[in-house]
């Protein structure tokens, strides 16, 4: 929103929210009706085209978002080191608005304006007029335009909304007031209008030019550098007809200068060329890719999660995960990611963080939680982590921690694996087992003096059950197999507070993966769960409290964040990747790993000194 927002500023359909894409139905019903009916000789094709293009359009945005967060967080060629947040994910959630209003006003005018439909596939005169009312009247008048919406009445009152985005995403492009589109469609629309009363339009002169502009502007805010340095040797004039991402980055970090659309020539000729723009262009053009501290090794969990990855749908990433019905209407999308990921089968960079100087990066293996089941996918899949930790070594870093089920204990004993077929690694494979159990040791209420626990005996299971013991706490097992093996690695100490019992009275249990549906049914009204495992349970009870799986609230300081872990809320970070962060920043010289478990009360207080937070109290969600 705008310092000082002015009229019309919302949007028209802003009530609508996510069913705003019901105002397209009308016009898209009619015009497929139109095309039914009417004989194959009356058909308008520009009509039933619009609709196609519109769906083309926001691919094309979305391919540029993920692209841009994709080279960002490797950082070769980043203009901008300087993250996003997730105020800026919301503020530029509605990109696709603009999208929508050019489907209605193509609609109508395809409808409405003589000359408008039954447009050829192509003419020549058409496209040459075209490019030169944009490059002439388009380009000039937005210049003055622009620097008009930088003066204090328009700017508090509307283009202040889109310089909010210091550090742009492609989308950035199109994040303006209502009020400022409408002024921007009235200015790309001279080309095309023109070309309707002179009848030389065409179908490829309209989406071409809508391409060029999308093209453009997406580009332009992507804050990476692509243009090579080559282009403007072999033609130099180009650098008055074309601007680059690092051109119009220096008008958001400047806000004085390089005012141009895509033309920098009339910033030349009236003196608003900023005078770092070229020294900025060719450090951008021969940056290198980062090379982190810390890395954090993690994977996709179901088909659909792809799209809630910081490289899909920046909307849904921003938020916990969960499933959306409407992205069943996409699944052919789905399954094509599918096969990429089988195809690719390469971990991939999925975001950057900063702390204190600390350079943390997230990678991921494209495998799925389901192919982590399965025995024959053990081998590729320890073939992909193994030659992660192999470039993490050799890029310098200091600590990979592997997330999620990269640590099984039958895939590769928590990563002692690795360390076993590589003795010399000077990077440290930490599986924060320690941390992890301390985070669930201090997520229990003051006071409880027993707790039931259920799940499958992992690594931190075991060294959750044994520590509470060890303070005095009961643990009551349900199943015999269970106590029988919790009580064998207790080594014969503090067996008197290990229990088996049938009930399951207790307001506090510990749970992992194992725990059945109709076990869940039986517990007591109130009763709060704290998941000690990687996944968290399904919510089956409204009536009790689920606690998050371990985890920490990041510090303050932690620099951009704009999406979540999996279930996990905002700014929230697993255990398992706190620990190897905390690890590398207090500079820890041994592995975590295989049957090794951190010292918990070292870990945890470290934890606590760097800023990460406990979340002690559970609230009731909604799966």
């Amino acid at each position: 929103m705008a310092s000082r927002p002015g009229i019309l500023t919302d949007w028209p359909w802003k009530p609508l929210g996510s069913f705003k894409y019901i105002i397209l139905a009308p016009w898209v019903i009619n015009s497929a009706y139109s095309f039914i009916v009417k004989d194959k000789k009356e058909r308008d094709y520009n009509s039933i085209a619009i609709l196609p293009v519109i769906i083309w359009r926001m691919l094309h945005n979305q391919l540029w978002i993920s692209l841009s967060r994709y080279r960002t967080a490797k950082g070769n060629n980043r203009i901008v080191d300087k993250g996003i947040d997730f105020e800026q994910v919301d503020r530029e959630r509605n990109w696709d608005d603009q999208i929508l209003l050019a489907g209605i006003l193509f609609y109508l005018v395809n409808s409405t304006v003589p000359g408008a439909s039954h447009l050829p596939l192509w003419r020549l005169d058409g496209v040459i007029l075209t490019i030169l009312l944009h490059a002439g009247p388009v380009e000039f008048l937005y210049y003055w335009l622009h620097r008009a919406l930088h003066h204090h009445f328009l700017y508090s009152r509307y283009h202040s909304h889109h310089h909010s985005s210091i550090v742009t995403e492609p989308i950035t492009s199109v994040i303006h007031p209502f009020a400022e589109h409408i002024a921007y469609f009235m200015l790309f629309a001279i080309p095309k209008m023109t070309m309707v009363l002179t009848g030389t339009g065409s179908v490829a002169a309209f989406a071409g030019y809508i391409t060029y502009i999308d093209l453009m502007n997406n580009m332009g805010h992507c804050n990476f550098e692509l243009i090579p340095k080559w282009l403007f040797s072999i033609f130099p004039p180009l650098k008055y007809l074309m601007y680059t991402p690092s051109f119009h980055s220096l008008h958001h970090t400047q806000f004085r200068t390089n005012y141009s659309l895509f033309m920098p020539i009339y910033d030349y000729i009236y003196g608003t060329m900023d005078k770092s723009t070229d020294t900025l262009y060719e450090d951008s053009i021969t940056r290198q890719e980062d090379s982190p501290d810390v890395v954090h090794l993690t994977h996709l969990t179901t088909p659909q999660s792809i799209y809630h990855l910081r490289l899909g749908f920046a909307s849904l990433a921003s938020r916990p995960y969960s499933s959306e019905w409407y992205l069943w209407l996409i699944w052919p999308v789905t399954l094509w990611s599918m096969m990429l990921s089988w195809m690719y089968a390469r971990t991939f960079v999925l975001e950057r963080h900063l702390l204190d100087k600390l350079k943390i990066q997230t990678w991921a293996i494209p495998k799925y939680s389901i192919q982590y089941s399965l025995q024959w996918e053990n081998e590729s899949i320890n073939s992909l982590i193994e030659e992660a930790i192999l470039e993490a070594e050799e890029k310098g870093v200091k600590v990979l921690s592997p997330g999620l089920l990269n640590q099984g204990e039958k895939l590769n004993m928590y990563g002692g694996l690795f360390v076993h077929r590589h003795p010399q690694l000077k990077l440290k494979v930490v599986d924060g087992s320690g941390l992890s159990v301390a985070v669930v040791l201090n997520s229990i209420p003051k006071g409880t003096a027993q707790v039931l626990f259920r799940g499958n005996l992992t690594k931190v299971a075991y060294a959750v059950v044994f520590a509470l013991c060890q303070r005095g706490i009961k643990v009551v097992a349900v199943h015999r197999d269970e106590h029988a093996k919790l009580k064998k690695s207790f080594g014969g100490k503090f067996e008197s507070n290990l229990l088996l019992s049938k009930g399951y009275s207790e307001k506090t249990w510990l749970v992992g993966d194992g725990l059945s549906e109709e076990e869940q049914m039986k517990a007591t009204k109130g009763t709060l769960l704290i998941p000690f495992s990687l996944f968290p349970p399904k919510k089956l009870r409204k009536d009790c409290l689920y606690h998050c799986t371990p985890a920490m609230r990041t510090p303050a300081s932690l620099e951009n964040v704009d999406s979540c872990e999996n279930w996990l809320p905002r700014r929230v970070m697993s255990a398992w990747r706190v620990a190897g962060i905390v690890h590398a920043l207090e500079g820890y010289n041994e592995h975590e790993c295989g049957h090794t478990v951190s010292n918990i009360d070292k870990v945890w207080e470290a934890s606590l000194r760097h800023g990460f937070q406990p979340i002690i109290i559970p609230t009731q969600s909604k799966f």
